[in-house]
């Protein structure tokens, strides 16, 4: 189905080029310069325009101006902007204002045909649940991979072309990255499709039972064997057998590994012949294997051997742009699984705030975090409410969850609500205001003021008050270090210098100084 897209940007090559993707995917593009003239050129022909595709940095009205006065016109439509200049704080503050997604430059056309796609998806929303494409744990093809960031995007295509084959494959990645969805999309794809798909997580096996698990035993093979095990490499003869932190396998098991993969045959403890196994091998692990080849805690040889085609899945902090996609995709799973009798939507403050966080345990970390949400959530949206755990871990959040409390490293305790500290509710603040102070208070206001006298009355001292306001910046900006200097105002050689003089760890800023 044709669809109309608004296309503001003051750069007329990037308009071209997007003009020309918006057309390859049989969409009509309508195109304008700045945000004033897309607001007038909106006002005349809005009855058609389903998503807009906005310019941050522009003359006359840039981006955030023109998302405020589309807030403003009370305009509901999504709006993807796009970013070629600015950290993710510039991103966040878009989707503050009410942005749908967000695209980084140069945008690649598989990339815009997702932001599209799913943009198009919310607005034709007719207000039904829908049901979760996939039951939990069914199979996976690649389809159900939900990403749009480029990297991924590069992994995907990796791991389509090492479905073809059956060559041995390393997935490299952080735990929780989504390695096992991948490794599932692979056999799904492959001609060992309807074979059996066999998991090992050899770092929770006891390294006594690793070999009997992997290889099978006979019966009265040792003290205890009272029955015949098969072992994984047999349940997956024909299939595919994934190993998971293939990296905490004990050395002297992966001796037997490597002749399973050289020879195709396994020796299963107290047999008298090796028995021949058709397996396609899917390795993953979390560690950097290389150095534990240096280290001697991995074989050289089966390094080599597992190592024939790496994949290397990247975190969800260095992919930021599927933050949103992984988020709408895991409400609309969670609120059919819930039987829930009416849509569920996330506020622009809370995909703002779940964009911002750094998600240090990847997909799995904030897979949880949504089904927490969508279990305890009240009305028909997700707010910054819904989130409280993620919010203490920002600066510029507080917020207290359902229960009115507030959530810290120490645990859930009560607090006053950002209305009771700026002065109650009698504070005149209007509506769009007592709804902002709900989504998020900045901290740099209130709770994060740095003290001019101490507890004496007196005037502190300037060394004091510098150290304190070094380490508040340094965890303000997660420790990213050019910026810590450029807000200063300092270059990093002198920030360098000022930490080593203060005692200050740049991992552990509130640490006090040894």
């Amino acid at each position: 189905m044709t669809s109309h897209i608004l296309v503001i940007d003051d750069d007329p090559v990037q308009r071209r080029l997007l003009t020309n993707m918006i057309e390859r995917l049989g969409h009509v593009a309508h195109l304008s310069d700045n945000g004033r003239s897309g607001l007038e050129l909106l006002e005349r022909k809005g009855g058609i325009i389903n998503v807009i595709l906005l310019d941050l940095l522009m003359p006359e009205m840039n981006g955030h101006g023109f998302l405020e006065a589309l807030a403003e016109r009370g305009v509901d439509m999504p709006v993807i902007v796009q970013t070629g200049q600015g950290g993710i704080e510039t991103v966040v503050q878009a989707m503050q204002a009410g942005a749908f997604d967000f695209l980084v430059k140069p945008v690649s056309p598989e990339r815009l045909s997702i932001a599209i796609g799913n943009a198009l998806k919310m607005a034709s929303r007719d207000g039904k649940v829908k049901t979760s494409r996939r039951p939990r744990g069914g199979a996976v093809g690649f389809d159900d991979v939900v990403s749009a960031s480029p990297a991924m995007i590069r992994v995907l295509d990796l791991a389509r072309r090492a479905a073809q084959s059956n060559i041995p494959i390393v997935l490299e990645g952080e735990s929780g990255v989504g390695k096992e969805m991948v490794a599932r999309a692979i056999q799904s794809a492959s001609e060992r499709a309807n074979k059996p798909f066999v998991t090992v997580n050899c770092g929770a096996i006891p390294h006594n039972l690793v070999e009997s698990i992997l290889f099978g035993h006979e019966k009265g093979a040792f003290t205890g064997a009272t029955e015949k095990h098969s072992g994984k490499f047999a349940d997956a003869d024909g299939g595919t057998l994934f190993l998971d932190e293939i990296g905490d396998l004990p050395v002297e098991v992966q001796v037997k590994l490597l002749r399973a993969v050289q020879q195709g045959e396994i020796e299963t403890i107290g047999a008298r012949q090796p028995r021949k196994v058709n397996v396609r091998l899917i390795s993953a692990t979390n560690k950097d294997l290389i150095n534990e080849v240096r280290e001697g805690r991995f074989r050289e040889d089966l390094y080599y051997r597992l190592n024939v085609f790496p994949i290397t899945i990247p975190a969800l902090r260095r992919r930021k742009e599927d933050i949103p996609v992984l988020v709408r995709a895991f409400v609309e799973r969670f609120a059919a699984e819930q039987r829930l009798n009416h849509p569920l939507a996330v506020s622009s403050g809370a995909m703002a705030l779940l964009t911002a966080y750094d998600w240090p345990g990847n997909i799995r970390q904030l897979e949880n975090a949504i089904f927490r949400a969508v279990v305890l959530a009240e009305g028909s949206d997700l707010t910054v409410k819904d989130f409280p755990q993620v919010a203490t871990q920002i600066p510029g959040y507080v917020v207290a969850d359902r229960t009115g409390f507030s959530w810290g490293e120490a645990g859930p305790e009560r607090r006053p609500s950002a209305i009771e500290r700026i002065g109650g509710p009698q504070t005149d603040l209007g509506a769009a205001g007592q709804a902002a102070l709900h989504e998020q208070v900045p901290d740099g206001r209130l709770e994060n003021a740095i003290a001019s006298v101490d507890e004496g009355g007196e005037v502190r001292k300037l060394a004091e008050v510098e150290e304190e306001l070094i380490r508040f910046a340094l965890k303000f900006y997660r420790g990213q270090m050019s910026q810590v200097a450029r807000k200063l105002g300092i270059g990093r050689s002198t920030l360098y210098r000022k930490l080593k003089d203060y005692g200050i760890d740049p991992d552990n800023p509130l640490r006090e100084a040894a």
